[in-house]
């Protein structure tokens, strides 16, 4: 969520920035307008109530010293005065609660602004290559993709995945299931012994609290899966994200305990309501998949270093898997509604011929903090500062297992695994033929 105040004294640096985000750019100028006149409607009868309340005081004194003087008359007068004006300010207690939410409301939708250096640009074609690591070999002509592979190999259902919960899901059996397992553990090893991460397992249910916290709610409620709960409802994490973010909600942070980093191995849930007929075939685009979530809590001076350092961790597993990837900075089109900026991490996929999207780094200054209620006191201030949050894929397990295969396929239809991944494997080297 984006400062009242900094809208209100900066309108022209927000109207700017909404003209950055293509979905924003035709109506920037009549968002920035209907937040700053829901601040001012409520601002102005903020103000009219104060004053109100500050006449009922005077005038209750009013009464006691008519009364004093034998002013039965002038009492009385008061009296009628005071009845209007606790009236009023009871209606007017309800309606600063409305007028309070309606500017919540507005700027719960608003998007985070970009950072200077983000590139401008309308979708995925302007994002910018920040550098290429690992060779690409050409594609033989007996390649194939994740799907066909593993379904060769018998140990990749869709059909009975399909009969158990419909389409967007898989079953992995045998030897790419403890694959998909091996990465995971891998991930979280790396990330732990060497990052400097801390292991959480957090829960997978979460109140609409949590999602409002880092920006799925209001937003994108359509992409989340919910489950009734008592009188209310909790949501199935699209990320772990979601929870690992929130542990700082509503709280101080002891700022000589920044930064903290958090890590989880966790299945993960989305509708993927606005993803109809893209990737049907195979494990790309699921309803429910694992990936290990990457967490950084800091101060504001600390932020920008923090999102070079954990996409760096990001890359490292695809370094130690012998994975081609490229890393993209990404454009204002195609960048997240709560990122100041954005780096993708791309693997190779030799199935497709072409990188896919792997890992997401991104910096969100104090926009979840501020949603979150999550502060810290810097040494030596009185003042409390908003935390900056910052979040990545460390990878997703699902993605990692699909380059795997693709990457690491042999002409006769078997899988080699990874250096890095035999001892999760029980030191086996190869899976089918």
């Amino acid at each position: 969520m984006l400062d009242i105040r900094w809208i209100r004294e900066n309108p022209n640096a927000l109207v700017d920035a909404l003209r950055k985000r293509p979905s924003y750019s035709a109506s920037a100028e009549s968002i920035v307008d209907e937040v700053i006149a829901r601040d001012e409607a409520r601002r102005a009868h903020t103000t009219e109530l104060q004053q109100k309340q500050e006449r009922r005081n005077a005038a209750s004194k009013e009464i006691g010293n008519a009364m004093r003087a034998g002013d039965s008359a002038r009492a009385e007068e008061l009296k009628v005065e005071v009845n209007a004006i606790k009236a009023f300010v009871q209606e007017g207690e309800s309606r600063e609660r409305a007028l309070d939410k309606a500017l919540a409301d507005a700027l719960a939708v608003l998007p985070n602004v970009p950072l200077p250096d983000v590139p401008e640009g309308k979708d995925e074609h302007d994002n910018v290559e920040v550098r290429k690591v690992g060779e690409v070999k050409p594609r033989p002509n007996w390649a194939r993709e994740h799907f066909e592979i593993g379904e060769a190999l018998g140990l990749m259902d869709f059909e009975r995945a399909a009969r158990l919960s419909g389409a967007r899901f898989t079953v992995l059996k045998g030897q790419l299931a403890r694959l998909e397992r091996a990465l995971g553990q891998f991930m979280l090893d790396l990330h732990t012994t060497e990052h400097g991460y801390t292991e959480v397992i957090p829960p997978l249910l979460v109140r609409d609290e949590a999602l409002y916290g880092t920006g799925q709610l209001p937003k994108f409620e359509e992409d989340l899966f919910f489950v009734p709960h008592g009188e209310a409802r909790l949501g199935l994490i699209p990320t772990s994200e979601v929870p690992l973010t929130n542990l700082v909600r509503e709280e101080i942070v002891d700022a000589r305990s920044l930064p903290l980093r958090f890590t989880a191995l966790t299945p993960c849930f989305r509708s993927e309501a606005g993803s109809a007929g893209r990737d049907t075939r195979g494990m790309l685009r699921q309803h429910q998949f694992y990936k290990v979530e990457l967490v950084s809590i800091t101060d504001a001076e600390s932020s920008i270093s923090e999102h070079e350092r954990m996409t760096s961790c990001a890359e490292e597993v695809l370094k130690r898997l012998g994975l081609p990837f490229r890393t993209v900075v990404l454009c204002t089109g195609d960048m997240g509604f709560g990122a100041r900026k954005t780096y993708d991490i791309e693997v190779w996929l030799p199935g497709q011929n072409s990188y896919r999207e792997i890992s997401s780094c991104s910096v969100c200054g104090d926009f979840q903090a501020r949603r979150m209620d999550a502060r810290y006191r810097p040494e030596g201030e009185k003042q409390t500062r908003f935390l900056h949050t910052l979040n990545g894929s460390g990878v997703a397990v699902g993605r990692a297992l699909i380059a795997v295969i693709e990457n690491y396929q042999n002409e006769d239809g078997s899988v080699t695994i990874p250096q890095a991944l035999r001892p999760y494997m029980g030191g086996l080297e190869k899976i089918g033929a």
